[in-house]
């Protein structure tokens, strides 16, 4: 399977977007996606707690609009090559099955799922990144002709020139679709549901509170850890695969401590985290971390071993440094609950902060990305905010000459 899986990817190490076994350049809503192995894992000390699992081929795709149609889509667009793909594992898909059905039959649902920039898609990224080529071309010219001194005509002159580009057919900015009324309705019940179940069930947690905290100390101080350096080997198979882009894949994967605390706190943490991502953090922000295009936290095995995989600009160490300095004590939350992580204290202190237990810890359970899709090579998550500002300022203009001069900087990035 690997070396299949290997055939998708050009000279360059990066996916050949229209390869013969999976184009993911035919999908339009598509904004990334990989395709990996899960290793073997091995059953626990209690097979009846924690099951042995046979490897396991696993794709991720972050898409603009429902899972469901996603998956209709991929069927109509590249049925016969995910039949292809998708035979090579146990349970075999026939050909008399339906895909559509076997796909959804083996979906399984985040336990959390982050997006950098909820609501923007993939068209209106490749638009505003054409704006902003246009617009860079443009004003490089107009300084030349007119200098600086004029930010007003400057600004003038560039709206004039996306007028006559858009005329011409040579830039489009499409505006963004309504968004259905059902789903917003539901969104405005999950907003607002969340906090009520949570303050009603405030007494419960209070009258549990002696016991929950007795058994977070007890289980902090006698839980091992494991924090021992990786393989060299593992480390070169990692960075073999790192820095083909300005933009990388993680992959990692682990079990859950064995403990029912442990089990139920990381499902109510990610219950947690999902709905933060989902209201609070979806405009360019993971709480003070921006690198961060899309992640997700996946239970499997029933709910005893957890996949996580994001995507992040920049390199694996600058992406756990980020963490490590801006949010440990989130890590701390989640990942405290997975076997071997650094000793934590009162659940959001140590752990993450011990840098090199950390860091040891998570590359362990790094995962090689065999395959790794990007709608936008080339372009960070900053790139794409700063396009989306000089968008808004074409379409509402700023009044002040600073703001001007502001929204011709961004042009100038």
């Amino acid at each position: 399977m690997h070396t299949l899986l290997e055939e998708m990817n050009g000279a360059n190490g990066l996916v050949d977007p229209f390869n013969t076994l999976f184009p993911f350049g035919r999908f339009q809503r598509l904004h990334v996606a990989r395709f990996l192995i899960l290793p073997e894992a091995q059953a626990g000390a209690d097979p009846t707690r924690l099951p042995a699992a046979p490897p396991r081929l696993v794709f991720l795709g972050d898409c603009d609009g429902p899972s469901d149609r996603f998956i209709a889509e991929m069927a109509v667009l590249a049925g016969p090559e995910l039949r292809y793909i998708f035979s090579h594992c146990t349970p075999f898909i026939g050909t008399g099955d339906s895909l559509v059905n076997w796909m959804q039959a083996h979906q399984v649902e985040p336990a959390a799922n982050y997006i950098n920039w909820r609501g923007r898609t993939v068209l209106q990224i490749r638009q505003e990144a054409a704006l902003h080529q246009a617009l860079s071309g443009q004003l490089r010219q107009l300084v030349q002709e007119i200098g600086r001194d004029d930010p007003r005509a400057l600004r003038q002159r560039l709206l004039s020139f996306v007028e006559r580009e858009r005329d011409a057919g040579r830039l489009h900015l499409t505006p963004p679709a309504p968004t259905p009324v059902g789903w917003w309705f539901r969104n405005l019940i999950h907003k607002l549901g969340v906090p009520l179940l949570l303050l009603a069930l405030s007494p419960l947690f209070l009258l549990l509170s002696p016991y929950l905290v007795l058994r977070l100390r007890y289980l902090e101080r006698h839980d091992p850890e494991q924090v021992e350096r990786p393989p060299r080997s593992h480390l070169q198979q990692l960075a073999a695969r790192e820095d083909y882009d300005v933009t990388n894949p993680f992959s990692a994967f682990g079990e859950v401590k064995p403990q029912p605390f442990r089990r139920c706190a990381v499902r109510f943490f990610l219950w947690l985290l999902d709905y933060a991502a989902r209201h609070v953090y979806n405009r360019g922000y993971l709480t003070r971390v921006q690198t961060i295009h899309f992640a997700r936290w996946v239970m499997l095995d029933n709910n005893r071993r957890l996949l996580f995989a994001s995507n992040y600009d920049g390199s694996l160490e600058s992406y756990m440094d980020d963490f490590i300095n801006k949010v440990a004590w989130g890590l701390n939350l989640v990942f405290s609950n997975g076997t071997g992580y650094p000793a934590t204290r009162w659940l959001i202190k140590d752990g993450a902060e011990q840098e090199q237990k950390f860091k040891f810890y998570l590359k362990r359970r790094a995962l090689p990305t065999q395959v790794w899709y990007k709608a936008y090579p080339g372009y960070t998550a900053f790139d794409l905010a700063r396009n989306s500002r000089i968008r808004e300022g074409v379409e509402v203009r700023p009044d002040n000459d600073a703001e001007i001069r502001q929204w011709l900087a961004q042009i100038q990035l």
